[in-house]
């Protein structure tokens, strides 16, 4: 398993990292659930993605149980909140907190920022980043970063509000595929500013959930090595059997970095089916949207704000 910098910070994460979502869902059980984080561990990932909200937070749970024995120093822990107020942030770290069994969290990230309202709720005097900095003083999380998957402008938004607050992101998540590199693109828009700012690039949707598999344009070991040739510092990839486990470290273990041709070849097969965006939902309709089918995860907003409305 190769390993990479990640961004600034000094940290070094495996080039692929496990994701969260899949590993709470009913068709995963539990004992399957805990077995892959183990065996995954001990093969060499120690990136491990979560989220608050994620099943209800049956894969917090998990892996919680799962980085007992020892396991949880062999790990970079990473989960996500939805909250912008700074009451709700604090509540939903806690609570991720005491799932995961834990009292720090190695990353935490401001997660779904979709909107161009999202920066300026976070990044209010109440709201969740001053959280997320108290946090960190208080050391229940060691590094603050965001994600989002609907449009690469919002993410160079985010970044501009986090400037103008003083505001320096450790990372920052977003969908980096054989898709995106030809509509709306994360990739060819918010990579290099990442890059330039030493932000840690992480990505996620390799596959968009094996979405991108159903365009019959390319494969998932294609689809691995395009978002780890891109200048990532781990590519989080769901896993929902040991063979999707096996898979990713085939990927892993078989990465070379692309050529000009190889690079060329592979954009060529998948421009038709990626040009209006259908193997990217995300981008493109609500449907992977959790804080907007629940919008109470978002919590008050500013209290300025409300006053002005009531004068």
């Amino acid at each position: 398993m190769p390993y990479r910098e990640l961004g600034g910070t000094g940290e070094k994460v495996s080039s692929i990292g496990l994701g969260g979502w899949h590993l709470g869902l009913k068709k995963v059980d539990e004992s399957l659930s805990l077995r892959m984080i183990r065996s995954a561990i001990d093969r060499g990932i120690n990136f491990m993605d979560n989220s608050w909200d994620y099943n209800q937070g049956v894969s917090e749970i998990r892996m919680g149980k799962a980085l007992r024995d020892g396991y949880r120093k062999k790990v970079f822990l990473m989960s996500k909140i939805d909250g912008r107020s700074k009451q709700e942030a604090i509540r939903q770290l806690d609570e991720s907190l005491r799932r995961l069994e834990t009292d720090c969290i190695d990353l935490v990230q401001h997660h779904e920022i979709l909107r161009y309202e999202d920066p300026h709720r976070i990044f209010d005097e109440q709201g969740a980043n001053a959280a997320l900095v108290g946090a960190r003083k208080a050391g229940k999380i060691r590094y603050i970063g965001f994600t989002g998957h609907k449009d690469p402008h919002i993410h160079l938004y985010m970044l501009e509000v986090a400037r103008q607050n003083g505001f320096h992101f450790d990372t920052a998540q977003m969908p980096l595929n054989v898709m995106d590199a030809h509509f709306r693109s994360f990739g060819k828009l918010v990579v290099p500013e990442l890059v330039k700012e030493k932000i840690a690039v992480l990505g996620m949707k390799p596959m968009a959930n094996g979405i991108i598999l159903k365009s019959k344009t390319v494969t998932p070991i294609e689809c691995l090595h395009f978002a780890m040739n891109l200048p990532t510092s781990v590519v989080i990839t769901g896993v929902d059997s040991m063979e999707i486990l096996d898979q990713a470290f085939e990927a892993a273990g078989t990465f070379r970095p692309l050529s000009d041709a190889q690079l060329k070849a592979l954009l060529a097969k998948t421009e038709k089916a990626a040009s209006r965006g259908e193997f990217e939902p995300f981008k493109i309709s609500s449907i992977f949207d959790s804080t907007a089918e629940n919008p109470a995860w978002l919590g008050e907003e500013p209290e300025r704000l409300q006053s002005l409305m009531k004068q």
